[in-house]
């Protein structure tokens, strides 16, 4: 497990409280995504197998026809994991290179049982996000 994606774990907000053993746990189950500027990350309708948290760089994000950007220690794709279809709402492009931790299903799954307290607040971003 590499001890940098450990490192990049403690940057994003939603994981500061939790202890060493947890973030080790989370690295391991982790993916790093490197995407080029432009490049498309999800499109609404397509099956979403994964959530991403931005570690460097900047997305925009067109949802609901609003453009909003997301950078380091925001995330993007929970909805595709907290709805039974997996289904995208959002086109989610790399405005600029970005560098993302993403969790597939069975990994969020163990992240949420592991710590509630995540799934409530990726819950409660959703919500607003559906706004």
């Amino acid at each position: 497990m590499p001890v940098a994606r450990v490192k990049d774990l403690q940057t994003i907000p939603l994981f500061t409280h939790l202890e060493p053993g947890a973030l080790a746990q989370l690295a391991e189950a982790a993916k790093e995504v490197d995407v080029p500027a432009g490049q498309l990350l999800t499109q609404p309708g397509a099956a979403g197998s994964g959530m991403f948290f931005v570690v460097e760089g900047t997305v925009e994000v067109e949802a609901r026809e609003t453009l909003r950007e997301l950078g380091a220690g925001d995330f993007f794709g929970e909805l595709a994991l907290l709805t039974e279809d997996g289904t995208r709402t959002a086109r989610v492009r790399a405005k600029t290179d970005v560098r993302c931790i993403a969790f597939d299903r069975p990994a969020f799954e163990g992240l949420v049982r592991v710590h509630p307290d995540i799934a409530a607040t990726l819950l409660e971003t959703a919500l607003t996000r559906l706004d």
